[in-house]
Order: C-alpha cells, then sequence, then structure tokens
C-alpha cells in the first residue's frame, strides 16, 4: 500500500470513527426511538422528470450559455463514465477509438480546446496507450459517474471561471454532506456483459453520508469498483504507399525493373521483373496513385479496472462560514494486448519488388496481387496504468455585504505504460488485396516455410492457402552474415543480428498545484455584485521513454510463433464485416507465454547478454522523454447585474504564462548519437493575454429568455505538442514530433441563444455560435532529413509537426427540444450544425458538421425507460503516417429500464452500443477522388449489457 493511499484510507476512518461517535452520543440523547424511525424510513427519490426540471431551472436562471445535467439524469443514462452521460448535451460530442467516451469536444472543437474541472478545479490526468502523448484532455474514463452532483457545460464564459477553454468548460461538481437529508446509505451491484466476448464482471459502489443535527457537520465517503473486458475486432491499414514506391523501391529492389533470384533451384534462377506487361503498364501511367501500405487482421484485448475513492467534508462552525474539504484517488489498470497480422505489401526490402497486377479507381490502387512478399504477425503486450490523486480545500464566508472564500489543492497523476513487450514474426506469401468494396478483401495463394530462418529464399510457394491458420510458419528476423548468405552457422565474428521486437516502457507524470483567493462585494443597485481574485497555478508534466531492440540471431533468437501456445480465434471473430477474406481465418498465441521468453533472455546467444532498456539506446527514445512545466497567474474583475428584466454580468481577466520545455538533444554533429553525447535543452515561453468578457440576458416575458456573450479566450497548446518528441517511421519514411515554439490559440467567440420554457418540464431553445480562432495550431507535413536505422543512413521522411497555421473559424448552430407530453411520456431531442475551417480550407480536428441525440422516455411510480439515439457527422483527428485521418459518420443506440421494487430497492438493466456499431477511419489525400477506400481502420467493440440492483437507505 502507497503512501498516499494510506493517507486517504486513514482519513476516511479516522471521519467514519468520528461520525460513528457523535451519532451514537446523538442518539443515546434523544427520548422518543419512533421518532427516529421514521426519520431513518423516509426516503427522497427523484425521477427523469424531476431532475430535468431541475436541470432546466439551473439552464434558465445562469448569466450565461449553460447546459446542465443532474445526478439523477446521469443515473438514468446508460453510461459507464461520465463522458457517455452528457452527450445529450447540444454540441457535446465523444470519441469512442476503444468502444467507450474518453474525450469530449463541444461546439466543433478539439478536445484539447475544452477544460474540465471538479469543484472548480484542474483534475490531472494521465493516458494509458502508448502513442499518445500527454494533452490537455481529460480522460473521461476514469471518473465514475456515482460521485457526481450536477454536471454544467458552459458554452459561454465567466471572468471567474479558469480561463485555458474555446469551446467550452464542463464543471463537475460532487455532492456535499450537508446537502443530505440526514444520514445515507446508498449504492449498486452491478454486472456488465459484453456479446462480443460472451462474458462480463461485477461493479460495485457504496456511499455513506452523515450529518449532525446541529447540521453543521457532514461527510460522505464513497467507494467504487468497477471491471471491463474490451475486446476490439478490426480491420486495419497502416499508413500508404504510391505507385512511385513499386516503380522505384524507394532504393530497395523495385517491381519493373528488379530481378530477383530463387535460390531454391540448382543451378539459381534469375527471375524477371514482378510486373510486366499490363502491369507495368498500369502502373507507369499511374506513379501517384495511392495503396493501402498494408492490409491487417486485428486483435485488441483489455481489462479495465478502476478503483475509486472520494471523501467529502463539509464544516459550518457559523452560518456564515463554510468549510469543505474534497479527495479523491483513482486507481485504474489498462493493460492491453494487441495482435496483428497483416499482408506488408508496401515494405521497402521485402514487398516493393513484387508486385504483379494491379488496378486502379479514381487515384487509388483498389486491387493489387504480389509474390513473395512480407506478411507479418505481430503481439503487443502493454501493462499500463493511471493513477490520480487530488486533494482540495475551501472556505468560504458569506456576509449580508460582502463575501471570501480561500481555495487550495493539489492534483497528481501517474500512469502510461510500464512495460511493453513486442514480438514480431515474418513470412512470404503470395497473396492479392481488394479494397473496392466497403470494407479490405484479403486472398492468399500460398505461403513459405518461415523462409527468415533459411538462406534460400523461394520465389514458388512451399504451401497453398494461407499462412494466417500456420503459425510454424511465421518466424522472428534472425538476422545474417555481413558476407553474404551462406550456411556457416552464426558466431560473434560473422553475424548480424536481425529484429525479432521489443522491450519498451513509457511512464507518464501529470501536477498540478494551485491556491486562489476571491473576494465580492453585494450592493442596493442594478450591479447587486462586484467580485474580483486572484489564482496562481503550477502545472508539470512530462514522460519518460526508454526501450531496447531485440538483436535475434538464427538459431537462438528466431523463434517460431507455434512455439507460444497458437489456438483459433473465438468464432464470432470479426462477425458483422461482411466478407474480409483470409482476414478472418487466423490463429493467435499465448501473449504472455510470449512475454515470459522475452523477459527471461533465452533467445539470446551465447555471446550476447541481456540489454537493458534505456532512453540513450536510441534517438527516438531521448526524443520522446521531456518535461513541460508551466506557470499560470490570473486576476480578474466581475461585475453581476440586474436591472428589470435585464441581467448577466461583465468582466475582464489577465493571465500571465510561462513555460519551460526540457527534452534532449544530440551535443555533437551526428546521424547516430552516442549515449555520452545527449544533453538536456530547454525552450522558455512567457506571453500575457487580457480576455474581457459579457453575458447579457434579457427575459422578453415570463416563458422567453434572450441571451448573447461576446468573449475574449485562450486555449494553450498540448503539452506533447509543445515538447521535443520525435517518432520515425524506418520503413514508411514518414514521422513526427513536437514544437516548443509554438504560441496559444486566441479566439474572440460570439453566442447567442433564445430559450422558450413553454411548459413545466419543457423547452425549445436555439443557439447560434461563432468563434474566430488565430494562432490555431495544425499538424502539417514537412520533408526532414534523420538517420535511418533500417537503411544505415541519413533520410528524408515526411515528417508531422504542429504549427501555428494562422487562423480558424467555427460556426454554427444548435437546437433543443425537451417537453413532457403527459401519462409518464417525454422528450428530449437535439441537433447541432458547425462548420470549422482553417484559413486554407483545412476541416479542423474533431469538428463533424451535424450531430443529433434524440431521447424519449417514460416513468410512472414503479417503472422508468429510456432510448437515447445519437450520430455524428464524419470528422478529422490527426495527420498520421503522412496521411489526414478521418472517422467517418457514427451512430450509436442505449437504453435503459429500471422498475423501482420499493423505496429502498430499485433493479434495472442498461443496454449500450446497441447497434454495434462500427468506428471507421480512412486516409484522407489531397487531389484523390476515391479516398475513402483508403481504409486505416475499421473496428466492432460489441454490445454492452448492464444489469444492476441500486438500494437506498
Amino acid at each position: 500500500m502507497t503512501y498516499r493511499k494510506s493517507v486517504l484510507s486513514a482519513a476516511i476512518v479516522t471521519c467514519l470513527g468520528f461520525a460513528a461517535q457523535a451519532q451514537a452520543q446523538q442518539d443515546a440523547a434523544q427520548d422518543q426511538p419512533a421518532q427516529e424511525a421514521s426519520e431513518l424510513d423516509r426516503v427522497v427519490v427523484v425521477g427523469i422528470r424531476a431532475s430535468l426540471q431541475q436541470a432546466l431551472e439551473s439552464k434558465r436562471n445562469s448569466d450565461a450559455i449553460v447546459d446542465v445535467i443532474t445526478a439523477e439524469d446521469v443515473g438514468k443514462f446508460p453510461a459507464t463514465n461520465v463522458a457517455e452521460a452528457i452527450t445529450v448535451i447540444p454540441g457535446v460530442t465523444i470519441d469512442k477509438a476503444f468502444g467507450q467516451g474518453e474525450k469530449v469536444s463541444i461546439l466543433g472543437t478539439d478536445p484539447a480546446l475544452n477544460r474540465t474541472v471538479l469543484n472548480g478545479q484542474t483534475v490531472a490526468s494521465a493516458d494509458w496507450f502508448i502513442t499518445d502523448q500527454p494533452g490537455r484532455t481529460f480522460n473521461y474514463s476514469l471518473l465514475a459517474p456515482q460521485i457526481v452532483s450536477k454536471i454544467e457545460v458552459y458554452k459561454s464564459p465567466e471572468a471567474h471561471i479558469d480561463e485555458g477553454s474555446i469551446g467550452g468548460t464542463v464543471m463537475i461538481s460532487t455532492r456535499k454532506p450537508l446537502d443530505l437529508d440526514g444520514t445515507t446509505i446508498s449504492g449498486s451491484v452491478s454486472y456488465l456483459h459484453n456479446d462480443r466476448i460472451k462474458d462480463g464482471e461485477p461493479t460495485l459502489s457504496a456511499m455513506i453520508g452523515w450529518k449532525n443535527k446541529a447540521d453543521n457537520f457532514g461527510l460522505i465517503v464513497s467507494a467504487q469498483r468497477s471491471e471491463e473486458s474490451i475486446r476490439r475486432d478490426g480491420v486495419e491499414s497502416y499508413g500508404t504507399v504510391t505507385g512511385n514506391a513499386y516503380i522505384t523501391g524507394n532504393g530497395a529492389p523495385n517491381s519493373v525493373t528488379s530481378t530477383t533470384t530463387d535460390w531454391s533451384t540448382d543451378p539459381p534462377t534469375t527471375m524477371p521483373p514482378s510486373c510486366v506487361g499490363a502491369c507495368a503498364t498500369t502502373l507507369l501511367a499511374n506513379p501517384n496513385a495511392v495503396a493501402p501500405n498494408s492490409v491487417s487482421a486485428h486483435y485488441f484485448q483489455q481489462t479495465r479496472e478502476r478503483d475509486t475513492l472520494s471523501l467529502a467534508l463539509q464544516f459550518r462552525p457559523h452560518d456564515k462560514l463554510d468549510i469543505e474539504f474534497n479527495a479523491l484517488d483513482v486507481k485504474a489498470s489498462f493493460d492491453n494486448m494487441s495482435q496483428s497480422m497483416f499482408a506488408f505489401n508496401g515494405n521497402t526490402w521485402n514487398a516493393l519488388g513484387g508486385l504483379t497486377d494491379l488496378t486502379v479507381d479514381g487515384g487509388v490502387i483498389t486491387q493489387a496481387s504480389f509474390r513473395n512478399a512480407l506478411t507479418t504477425f505481430d503481439l503487443i503486450n502493454r501493462q499500463a496504468t493511471v493513477d490520480t490523486e487530488s486533494y482540495d480545500l475551501k472556505a468560504k464566508w458569506n456576509d449580508e455585504r460582502w463575501f471570501a472564500s480561500g481555495h487550495v489543492g493539489s492534483s497528481k497523476a501517474g500512469g502510461g505504460t510500464g512495460r511493453q513487450v513486442y514480438g514480431s514474426f515474418l513470412n512470404k506469401a503470395s497473396y492479392s488485396y481488394d479494397i473496392s468494396g466497403s470494407i479490405p478483401r484479403l486472398t492468399f495463394s500460398g505461403y513459405q516455410d518461415a523462409p527468415f530462418a533459411d538462406v534460400a529464399y523461394h520465389m514458388t510457394p512451399s504451401h497453398t492457402g494461407s499462412p494466417f491458420t500456420d503459425p510454424s510458419a511465421y518466424r522472428m528476423d534472425g538476422g545474417g552474415p555481413a558476407g553474404g548468405w551462406h550456411t556457416n552457422p552464426p558466431s560473434a565474428e560473422n553475424w548480424g543480428a536481425g529484429w525479432g521486437g521489443n522491450i519498451q516502457t513509457k511512464p507518464t507524470r501529470d501536477e498540478e498545484k494551485y491556491a486562489q483567493a476571491d473576494f465580492g462585494i453585494k450592493l442596493d443597485s442594478p450591479v447587486y455584485q462586484i467580485r474580483f481574485g486572484v489564482k496562481r497555478r503550477e502545472h508539470e508534466t512530462g514522460q519518460t521513454y526508454a526501450g531496447i531492440s531485440l538483436a535475434s540471431i538464427k538459431g537462438y533468437g528466431d523463434a517460431t510463433a507455434d512455439m507460444f501456445n497458437p489456438r483459433a480465434l473465438p468464432g464470432n471473430y470479426l462477425s458483422g464485416f461482411g466478407d474480409v477474406g483470409d482476414l478472418k481465418n487466423r490463429f493467435t498465441i499465448d501473449g504472455w507465454a510470449l512475454y515470459d521468453y522475452i523477459l527471461s533472455g533465452d533467445w539470446l546467444a551465447p555471446w550476447q547478454t541481456m540489454p537493458t532498456p534505456s532512453i540513450f539506446n536510441d534517438a527516438v527514445y531521448a526524443s520522446n522523454t521531456w518535461t513541460v512545466t508551466e506557470d499560470v497567474t490570473a486576476a480578474y474583475a466581475q461585475a453581476d447585474y440586474s436591472w428589470d428584466r435585464l441581467r448577466g454580468n461583465v468582466g475582464v481577466r489577465l493571465v500571465r504564462t510561462e513555460s519551460d520545455s526540457v527534452g534532449w538533444a544530440c551535443s555533437i554533429n551526428a546521424s547516430q548519437c552516442p549515449a555520452n553525447a545527449y544533453e538536456q535543452v530547454s525552450v522558455k515561453k512567457q506571453y500575457n493575454n487580457v480576455l474581457p468578457n459579457l453575458n447579457v440576458v434579457y427575459d422578453l416575458t415570463d416563458s422567453v429568455v434572450l441571451r448573447g456573450s461576446a468573449a475574449k479566450v485562450i486555449a494553450r497548446p498540448n503539452y506533447g505538442d509543445m515538447s521535443s518528441y520525435l517518432w520515425l517511421g524506418d520503413q514508411t519514411l514518414t514521422g513526427g514530433g513536437g514544437n516548443p515554439d509554438l504560441n496559444p490559440y486566441e479566439s474572440t467567440n460570439f453566442d447567442f441563444s433564445a430559450e422558450w420554457y413553454f411548459n413545466e418540464n419543457s423547452i425549445l431553445a436555439g443557439t447560434l455560435f461563432y468563434k474566430d480562432v488565430d494562432n490555431y495550431i495544425l499538424v502539417t507535413t514537412r520533408k526532414e532529413t534523420h538517420f535511418n536505422q533500417g537503411q544505415n543512413r541519413d533520410t528524408e521522411y515526411d515528417m508531422a509537426r504542429p504549427n501555428n497555421a494562422g487562423s480558424a473559424k467555427a460556426k454554427g448552430f444548435s437546437a433543443a427540444y425537451q417537453t413532457h407530453f403527459g401519462n409518464g411520456l417525454g422528450l428530449l431531442a437535439n441537433y447541432t450544425y458547425s462548420d470549422a475551417k482553417a484559413f486554407n480550407g483545412n476541416h479542423l480536428p474533431f469538428n463533424s458538421k451535424g450531430q443529433v441525440n434524440v431521447s424519449p422516455f417514460f416513468e410512472n411510480d414503479r417503472w422508468s425507460a429510456r432510448v437515447t439515439y445519437s450520430w455524428r457527422s464524419k470528422y478529422y483527428t490527426q495527420v498520421d503516417r503522412g496521411n489526414y485521418l478521418v472517422t467517418d459518420d457514427y451512430d450509436s443506440l442505449d437504453a435503459s429500464l429500471s422498475f423501482k421494487i420499493n423505496d429502498r430497492f430499485n433493479i434495472g438493466i442498461d443496454g449500450m452500443n446497441l447497434l454495434d456499431s462500427e468506428y471507421r477511419s480512412y486516409a484522407e489525400v489531397p487531389g484523390v477522388a476515391n479516398t475513402e477506400k483508403l481504409v486505416r481502420g475499421a473496428y466492432r467493440t460489441g454490445r454492452r449489457i448492464m444489469a444492476s440492483l441500486r438500494f437506498q437507505f
């Protein structure tokens, strides 16, 4: 048990002991046990309609453009994290790359351009996936819905709210002890089942709330344990290549002019180029035609475990003084295993010289055949965690004429990939792909006997059919002698190592400390309140990347896949994808057996020693090890006004930001930097911002409210983008990196809304928004020269880096409708249109032009039911391997049904992803008409059904 866990646990135990003792003393002093029993029996149950009414009242009374979800609402939406519960809010969309909502976009903006705060403060967050760079997005999969009291989405800012958001700010509030109705014990027992996995796990949650009879001290302790298995089936492609790659070979043998030697014959046979006749004619006429770099059968498994422990204390020693303390501890593990089996037709040395036939349609090579080309089986076993702890203390004095408050706290997160073990097995086969339909299809005609272990490279297959069902055909690369291929056994003097995979670690960290003071004066005038304050935030985030390559030797480290307990995949693998050919029928192996083999060192030759992961083993590791510190000092002044039917606020926030990006760089001019030549480098930045804002609300009638807002806002670059990180793809000649010289986004926002509260629980509302953004950060691709380890020379790469690309605009509208028809029936529906583009016409990340939510519900004294359908149009996400990635339009259907047994118990069933929707992305290539055929990933994660028993005493 770690020290931090002990502190929080000890605090909770102490508080519970104090509460129990206080309650016992008060109970002993009571002379009316019957009255006490009646108090304990009283339970307040809030239904869907009442919670919607509370949300509408909060929205109506606010002085900004705000949407609200209450605790009851969160509980009534099928959701395992908060992100999935807020998707019904107009303009809020989530990305479900792994089947669950993890990143939230507001009004067409990148998730990094929105802020999420818990009780008004930042919650540190770390990422579990090894390819993710630490950013400013909040990982919603960490936050259990059970601890939430209210969620407010501010779409227009106020001066007293922390800056840093262009799209909006999600303000999550936890429950307060003194708001409870006496002693409260509540919780749930749930079982979550996934129909693709055919299995499930339980989820347990409990909350104990107590306050004394003087109503001046209370506490809430809550705990939640959830576990969920995720399986993601899919078809992938790792980047793209052009016809020119097959024409030139990128410095390796090509398909048009290069001959090859078949060493299986005696004497060896010289084979002509693979692409001749009609193949050569078509290829030479289409050098810019784009093809998938590979076609892969993807199988991803993950177990997500989350333990949440929270404590809330509230003390009101005086009717004007309120003291709150909140503590949150989340320990989560995201261990995952990814197995990809693919035809690697774009591989420089083992496939670009094997093209035998092709079809070009709309600038895309939609069909192609290859002889004796590379296929690969990769298994990556990752152990990943995310631990978050937050401590927050607040004291507020509220008098008739003035108020003041102080706020201090800290939040710290750590995690990332503790260890990745990666094994790669190779084979050569003859195959063809077809991407002319809705899903890629792969067909094999024959394959070799683990040719990477043999001296002879056969040009004709040793076996008919598919190697995907033969684990003995896949072998790790065992290298070869420096003087050419021959039959002499390998030794330290005559053998060059191959590559069998790697071992990597990439822990991340994120921490913020803060202190703020606020003061306000209440006036008897149209300006009824003036408030001002100061705040200091000190933030540090970073990562450490270390690793080693498996230098495997023939006869020692060139293991075959059948050594690791091979077996077939489940019968429903790739169900729902249609005809994918030989991609569906494939084997898998025991990932933990491979894990043990690699870490044991059994693969080493006698003259090798087990290497140790280090950040200096490779330039990629050193350049991906960095720290960014950011200190923010802010001050604000805000006036709140109300005169007749006019109300609102006006204010200004002054912000000073100081940042320092620290990384590693080679101190000498060398392509391959020696470990002792690295030194730390630092890039410092400092900037000031003046951020005025105005919110105007006019109650046109008793049921119609008009709102307008104008504001200057900023959003700082992602921490990873501000770093010096670097990655290189030696085979695809693509890469990416950071840019420490980035400036913050700056935006002028205008918003207007009209709201008609035409009935109880009912609203018809429309909102217009316009965001004029300067210094917009976009990832652009440029040529850079770096050392290529695969080719052992300097090579020119297409490098994608973030840059301040100029201006951008986001504009659109949303319409929302909510009503109760009577007889328990009601409806919530909304539509959002967002047009967001950079000055050069490029689409902005995560912006969907259209978004729809429709959620009918029914409720009576016993039954409650709700169905939620959501759809969002396609959206661009990032630049990867030289391509713009677009996620296709996506819809989802969720439903919930519950039955109240009595005032204490409720049973329910929730269905999530009931359509088993396909999450699909493709490469968008400028000038290519048929670009949607270039599928980068198509995934399904299965339907999730959760049965729950909820209780409250």
